[in-house]
């Protein structure tokens, strides 16, 4: 009877906030097109307010704290005496009535909204800093709310003062993991859990460095920090001054949905292969990817070419100093050595254009202070040519000439100019292995830059021509696999340190041009302006699915812990042999049954190389078979039932996957990271096949 008297308040309650919500929907007219500036801005805070009632009319909140403030700052509250507030927390603040009135939503980045996330239960005083100082008080309720279509059809209280605690704190987190995905990544924002909001809260200033095993959320937690950022820093800072780097196109299309759902859009995302060419200028286009992953994927490489790939090279501090040492010849070679003579008896020195070059003009760039060298010389010899009252037009033309003749003589260059001089020709670096350098020169030679290339374009064209545009705030996705030159660069974007660094270690099957020590990247930056944080609670698969991916990587080292699952149990993981001739016929069979049994709104079959994958794929289709090949040139995903190699598929997740072959001729001893990511793209259902012998990363036990 309580509980159904819960569930009518909270009806009632939900229907007064639709109807607020709705009536001032309805009270907006029509946007000022006028040009007076203050209606501008009016009209702007308008239709920012407009945005947010937008968002909470679809579902206005999905949480309730009761809370009774008892000190500010440890002096006692005026409202102590009280009853309990009831907060109601949803993903964008809804006023009654509009600006100024009584909140009837809190915004889930606000302060108090973060005592929603931080608190998991007892009876002792709770706290959060807001503007005034520390709130300090008692939560007398915590309860989660699911709103769907205007309908509330899901509550639980996960705290109730007084009561003895269930156990159901995380009752609602299951329900929500256990929900079937679809083919876009989607907010966390009612279920953000305690080590997660302290990430999404942390200071500005800073290079967070997040560790996350395979379905942590780290990517979600990145985007929901974007987010509160803005919030926390309106005014300060910009989301046309953010920037997302992911790792391909088709990943920015998985995690496109979650931003606008939050509210917030206008933020770059891209990739660092895009944001180089654009940066250059098209004046290279990017060599083709699927090459670079053929390499190292479609066919069995050696430990010793790991390590002596050239993308380490190209990637290390070493090859920056090759590059920086570059830029000091350059820029020692921009003031000339001889006197410029226009006409007889006339000389500039190059001491005095030694000390125009000098002058300190304040940021300025390489090849700015080289161009305003330039000027300041043709400056000169208009003013000497005018206080010399010189108007014979041979000795005005001859003297432009010499002028002409002598400004080439200048060092001039674009990022890909010096960057090829370092691998051919008499500024060639013998500090760069021939074979590296025949390669390079040969690919710049085509007008492309492959993938190893970028990150030193990209800091050469920074240190030549200076930052355009200064990030307030970078996010670096699967950031295990890039270099720390490719750090470097983006470090140059900003005037102070503000960046969210993620990834896994464990997933970083990129070895031939990533790091395998997250120290790599932290070393670049002062220890007082860098944070690490380790999320090892895994929310995407089920215990059974993360146990079994954890015995994958149970002979690595690297001080990396292994992932932690949330106790959600679903199916046993199945590992089956199958014979040659037979094995596409048990992967079709499988999906069959699969599909048949329903409840799975997105499969995968995941293959070694993009060659087994193309066999798989048509195979299916013959058999009439609705399924979708995944491609390293491919800008989206489309869910449903899909065929992917194992290389491309991190990021993604699929309710059931079936890894097409995990025999020992697939996957050795070498691929333990590459096998662990196939894994644990799984949340529900997880099978291996195999040819042969089995993997000797899988143990005998491990069925």
């Amino acid at each position: 009877m309580e509980e159904d008297k819960t569930l009518l308040l909270e009806k009632q309650r939900l229907e007064m906030t639709l109807d607020n919500i709705t009536k001032q929907l309805g009270e907006f007219g029509t946007r000022y097109t006028g040009h007076d500036f203050t209606e501008q801005m009016l009209d702007l805070q308008r239709e920012e307010r407009k945005r947010r009632l937008e968002i909470a009319v679809r579902e206005p909140y999905f949480g309730r704290l009761d809370f009774q403030e008892t000190a500010v700052d440890g002096n006692p509250s005026r409202n102590a005496e009280e009853e309990p507030k009831q907060l109601y927390i949803g993903k964008a603040g809804v006023a009654k009535d509009g600006a100024g009135g009584e909140l009837l939503v809190v915004d889930w980045r606000a302060p108090a909204a973060s005592l929603f996330y931080s608190f998991t239960g007892g009876e002792a005083e709770a706290a959060y800093q807001s503007p005034d100082g520390e709130i300090s008080g008692y939560v007398h309720l915590k309860r989660n709310l699911m709103v769907r279509n205007k309908e509330l059809i899901r509550l639980v209280d996960s705290y109730v003062r007084g009561q003895e605690e269930s156990g159901v704190s995380d009752e609602f987190l299951l329900y929500r993991l256990g929900e079937n995905k679809d083919n876009k990544l989607r907010d966390i924002v009612s279920t953000i859990q305690g080590e997660q909001d302290s990430i999404i809260r942390a200071e500005r200033n800073k290079a967070l460095f997040i560790q996350g095993v395979a379905g942590s959320g780290k990517t979600t937690v990145a985007l929901h920090r974007l987010a509160f950022l803005l919030y926390q820093y309106e005014g300060s800072i910009t989301a046309e001054r953010m920037i997302i780097f992911a790792p391909s196109r088709m990943f920015l299309d998985y995690i496109s949905g979650v931003l606008p759902e939050l509210g917030v859009g206008d933020i770059s995302q891209t990739t660092f292969t895009d944001w180089t060419i654009e940066l250059l200028e098209h004046e290279l286009k990017p060599s083709d990817p699927s090459e670079t992953l053929a390499h190292w994927f479609e066919e069995k490489r050696t430990t010793e070419e790991l390590e002596e790939a050239s993308g380490v090279f190209k990637g290390s501090l070493a090859f920056k100093a090759i590059l920086d040492n570059a830029l000091e010849t350059f820029k020692s070679g921009i003031i000339p050595e001889v006197s410029f003579v226009p006409l007889e008896g006339w000389e500039l020195k190059p001491e005095q254009m030694q000390e125009w070059f000098l002058t300190d003009y304040g940021e300025e760039s390489l090849m700015e202070k080289r161009d305003r060298l330039v000027s300041r010389i043709r400056r000169w010899l208009e003013s000497e040519l005018k206080a010399r009252g010189v108007v014979d037009k041979k000795k005005r033309s001859a003297a432009l000439a010499k002028l002409n003749t002598f400004v080439k003589r200048i060092p001039s260059y674009t990022a890909p100019q010096l960057y090829a001089s370092l691998f051919k020709g008499k500024k060639a670096s013998a500090e760069i292995p021939a074979k590296v350098a025949k390669a390079t020169s040969a690919t710049l030679a085509r007008g492309e830059a492959a993938s190893e290339d970028l990150a030193a374009l990209a800091y050469l064209h920074l240190k030549l021509f200076g930052l355009k545009k200064a990030f307030d705030h970078i996010v670096i996705d699967e950031a295990q696999d890039y270099s720390p030159l490719q750090l470097q660069a983006l470090k140059l974007c900003q005037r102070n340190v503000s960046m969210t660094v993620l990834g896994d270690l464990q997933q970083g099957i990129h070895s031939y041009a990533g790091i395998s020590r997250w120290q790599e990247l932290q070393e670049l930056f002062d220890e007082s302006v860098t944070g690490f944080f380790e999320l090892n609670r895994s929310y995407r698969s089920t215990m059974e699915i993360i146990e079994f991916a954890n015995i994958i990587l149970s002979g690595m080292t690297g001080g990396v812990k292994p992932a932690v699952p949330v106790f959600r149990s679903g199916d046993p993981v199945v590992v089956e042999q199958t014979d040659e001739e037979d094995w596409l016929a048990a992967i079709h069979a499988t999906l069959v049954e699969w599909q048949s049994a329903g409840g799975l709104d997105t499969i995968s079959v995941i293959g070694r190389t993009a060659a087994e994958c193309g066999t798989i794929y048509d195979y299916l289709i013959e058999r009439e078979m609705e399924v979708s090949l995944v491609q390293s040139k491919q800008p989206t995903y489309g869910g449903g039932l899909t065929v992917v190699p194992a290389y491309l598929s991190k990021g993604l997740e699929f309710d059931a996957v079936l890894i097409a072959d995990a025999g020992a001729e697939k996957y050795s001893k070498m691929d333990a990271k590459l096998l662990y990511v196939a894994c644990t793209r799984a949340l529900h259902k997880l099978k291996l096949l195999y040819r042969g012998e089995r993997t000797p990363l899988l143990k005998e036990d491990g069925e």
